[in-house]
């Protein structure tokens, strides 16, 4: 998902995504949501939330953090 998908995902629940990167606007968004705001913390690829509307965007980045 691009940056402008994130950023109309972002306004349509109310949040004003200013100029956040997109990693920090999806943790914005999930926290919003009522969700973890676990976007690219999957440890070694592995995530149980199958459902998860950032799933792919996720699993697809080579760099993880640890929170």
């Amino acid at each position: 998902m691009n940056i402008k998908e994130v950023q109309t995902i972002a306004k349509n629940i109310g949040i004003r995504p200013l100029k956040l990167k997109k990693e920090d606007l999806i943790h914005l968004i999930q926290k919003e949501e009522g969700n973890f705001d676990c976007f690219a913390t999957a440890s070694m690829g592995v995530c149980d939330q199958t459902q998860c509307l950032w799933r792919k965007d996720c699993l697809g980045l080579k760099s993880r953090k640890v929170h």
